[in-house]
């Protein structure tokens, strides 16, 4: 059913992190409340259009960086996280949990990987290698800036390997100035699994889908009926929602679709509600239910500078050449981050995989069985259920958001 592939790129850094009980709670909450900051602060600057972010990613990169940050550098980071990556305990979680997030042995397969792309003869701190060669399936590897094409070739070779194959077009390294780069970091997640029910291709129709805009369209909407776990909430200022899950193979992983009940109800007035807390009620507070579900088929893809993202959340020294602090990583060059880019794609489809073939279009019997009906924007997020990690955070409410 889905697709994803995600690529921080052009930072500096690799890391580690675990804990105990309750130092666990607390650190998924953390890592979960970062995820939504983001979220929120993409979703608010791409307005009308759809969005999808992985946050996973974004989070490996940063963390990464923490190990070769020092002085306001490193304290930034570890405000904007929420924890410092030196903390053993904060080492030994996040390793645990990416560990537990990538068994792909119950069905799902996620996929997140690292690699510190440096400029032949720079020499790094012996203490960063050891972190990076270790920090979540990391690897180093020698380029040479100086020759852009090849050095564009060598990253889209690795992304490619590492998100499934066949992706090596999804980040725009021709927007980098990979000349002036000595060290670049590049980091990925891939997900692909199908539903555990899978949608039927036969039942899907075209059905109206009305935009953040106001427009009605047309889409093609897939349909079944299902036992899910549905609940119904409300925020702080009463906006009344309807939460559904829907579980993926071996339902280790989930997407949650949150839709506001009244249409006039936008999306905005639900993002700022959103917190770890939330979810975590949300999660704990569906019932099991036999509904009818319908659910746009849609494809999204973004590319964000989040040399425009990070400072709104405490990140501005490590872009600035005369701030940025890593001697950590070397204490040969003065290094700082001179692109940070972010690329999502995602694909839902009837079964889980992009197919092709005509859609049969069919009238449905009315039924007495409660409806989900995504017929107006929504916000759906990916989330490892034992672990809280979201994958990845999205809003389809545009007419781009179907195909």
């Amino acid at each position: 059913m889905l697709s994803l592939v995600f690529t921080v790129l052009i930072l500096y850094s690799c890391f580690l992190n675990n804990g105990s009980c309750d130092v666990s709670d607390e650190l998924k909450e953390l890592k979960t409340e970062f995820d939504i900051k983001l979220y929120q602060r993409l979703a608010a600057s791409e307005n009308r259009t759809n969005l999808i972010v992985a946050p996973a990613s974004v989070s490996i990169s940063l963390e990464l960086l923490q190990f070769g940050a020092q002085g306001n550098t490193f304290t930034q980071l570890e405000n904007a996280l929420g924890y410092s990556i030196h903390d053993q305990s904060v080492q030994d979680f996040l390793h645990t949990r990416y560990e537990e997030v990538t068994n792909s042995s119950q069905g799902p397969v996620v996929q997140l990987a690292c690699a510190l792309f440096v400029q032949a003869g720079i020499h790094l701190a012996p203490d960063f290698i050891e972190y990076a060669v270790l920090w979540a399936n990391s690897s180093l590897q020698k380029t040479n800036f100086s020759e852009p094409n090849r050095t564009v070739a060598q990253i889209a070779e690795w992304v490619s390997t590492n998100t499934g194959g066949g992706e090596a077009d999804s980040m725009c390294l021709d927007t980098v100035d990979l000349p002036l780069n000595q060290v670049a970091v590049v980091s990925t997640i891939y997900f692909k699994s199908r539903w555990e029910k899978k949608f039927s291709f036969t039942d899907t129709q075209s059905l109206p889908f009305t935009t953040a805009e106001g427009f009605t369209m047309k889409v093609p909407t897939m349909y079944h009926t299902a036992e899910v776990n549905y609940g119904q909430f409300h925020t702080a200022s009463l906006e009344q929602l309807n939460v559904a899950e829907l579980p993926y193979l071996g339902t280790t992983v989930s997407m949650f679709v949150v839709l506001p009940s009244d249409r006039r109800t936008s999306l905005s007035q639900i993002e700022s509600h959103i917190s770890a807390k939330i979810i975590t009620v949300w999660a704990n507070s569906l019932k099991r239910m036999k509904m009818d579900i319908f659910l746009p088929r849609f494809k999204i893809q973004n590319h964000f500078d989040l040399k425009m993202v990070l400072p709104a959340l405490g990140i501005t020294d490590m872009f600035d050449p005369k701030e940025a602090d890593f001697k950590g990583i070397s204490e040969q060059s003065s290094l700082y981050i001179s692109e940070a880019i972010h690329k999502a794609k995602i694909e839902v489809t009837e079964e889980g995989t992009k197919a092709s073939g005509a859609t049969a279009m069919l009238l449905l019997k009315r039924s007495r069985t409660p409806i989900f009906k995504a017929d107006r924007p929504f916000i759906f997020f990916l989330r490892h259920v034992n672990t809280g990690i979201s994958v990845f955070f999205g809003e389809g409410k545009s007419k781009y958001s179907c195909y």
